[in-house]
């Protein structure tokens, strides 16, 4: 890509967004990689690619010279969407495109891939080398791929991530983590209106335990405990002998997920005949920003203004991200340098038209300037 404008930015955009790719849909998500395998091999990269396992997509990695050797860049996206197929189909209305996908993440990975695209194009290279990581299942937490993202991380300088931005372009700093506990309340089967006194309730018993989880939440403390599937009981007419919930909470120090996870263990029995199960669940680690991180943010805010992008400030997000895992390995991420835009996980998922270029440029502009002596690197 020679030239960086809107128009052409927007087809490549488009042209991820077009393939439709569900975590569940290992195929989709594996023409995903197919596409950015496309790309990344026309700029010279090498292809490493893992076969998916357990029913996921395939782990790709395209790996672009730099100018200086030794550990270098790893830039992390994912290709899979929250988004079954024929959910909804790319659209432009305006100043603005929607699409499965769009925001979280496609436009991040198409503008990064653009990014380098263009150094390619007019003869320059990235600083460092550059390693890009698409991962196939970071919607349901990245369970096939998690070990493969800490260990790339562990090699490289820094971590960026190409997540959307938030607030209007907010660079993200940190993140606050992810748990999931798994509950099971097992009870005694019987004839709801014949022989009720003799059943024993598991669904009563998990209505306790989410009401003692759900308490814990503290919006002050960004503390939310979520009881977001209940599952329990096969008839109306029937004392039910199981349930099953999954407890989802938004972590934002490893306090609160201690807290938590003492909570889960030491929840109470109600009645005396009715046992309860806890297990954990898939979680990311909550990282906060860094010495290390805050030099990479003040480097990436003044390209920014070079780019031409308002300086949007910082934030901590909430959600997670691949970034988490390398937030929480001490490798200084920068998160949230993709597109602006909104919507996410709705059929009404946008980008803004205007933040292609400058958002691209600057990527550019990180890739080339990254380096030994820079952003505390």
């Amino acid at each position: 890509m020679h030239d960086l404008t809107t128009e052409a930015l927007l087809d490549a955009v488009r042209g991820w967004v077009e393939i439709e790719s569900p975590t569940n849909d290992a195929a989709g998500v594996n023409r995903v990689a197919d596409h950015a395998e496309g790309l990344l091999r026309g700029i010279g990269a090498a292809i490493e690619r893992t076969p998916g396992r357990d029913g996921y997509g395939d782990i790709l990695i395209g790996r672009v010279a730099g100018a200086e050797p030794g550990p270098g860049l790893l830039l992390l996206g994912h290709i899979d969407t929250v988004h079954q197929r024929g959910t909804f189909a790319y659209r432009r209305e305006g100043d603005r495109a929607y699409g499965p996908g769009i925001y979280d993440m496609k436009g991040g990975n198409a503008m990064a891939v653009a990014a380098l695209q263009h150094l390619h194009a007019t003869d320059r290279r990235p600083r460092l080398p550059v390693s890009v990581m698409m991962i196939p299942d970071e919607e349901v937490g990245s369970p096939s791929s998690r070990a493969a993202i800490e260990a790339e991380a562990l090699r490289h300088r820094a971590a960026l991530v190409v997540e959307p931005s938030g607030e209007g372009g907010k660079f993200t700093v940190a993140r606050h983590g992810i748990a999931r506990w798994h509950l099971r309340t097992l009870g005694r089967p019987a004839h709801a209106g014949a022989y009720h006194a003799e059943g024993r309730s598991a669904v009563r018993e998990m209505a306790h335990h989410i009401l003692a989880l759900e308490a814990l939440t503290d919006h002050p403390r960004n503390f939310f405990v979520n009881i977001g599937i209940v599952q329990g009981g096969t008839h109306e007419n029937m004392v039910p002998a199981e349930c099953r919930a999954i407890c989802y909470a938004l972590v934002p120090t490893a306090v609160e997920e201690r807290e938590l996870r003492e909570a889960v263990h030491a929840l109470p029995q109600h009645d005396p005949d009715v046992f309860t199960e806890v297990t954990a669940g898939l979680g990311r680690p909550p990282f906060g920003k860094t010495p290390a991180i805050q030099a990479l943010y003040d480097h990436a805010a003044a390209l920014a203004r070079e780019a031409g992008l308002p300086s949007a400030g910082e934030r901590i997000a909430g959600g997670g991200s691949d970034g988490n895992f390398t937030g929480a390995l001490g490798v200084p991420t920068l998160d949230g340098l993709g597109v602006i835009g909104g919507g996410p996980h709705t059929r009404e998922e946008f980008v803004e038209l205007r933040c292609l270029v400058p958002r691209t440029r600057l990527l550019a502009r990180l890739f080339e300037t990254l380096g030994p002596g820079t952003a505390g690197l």
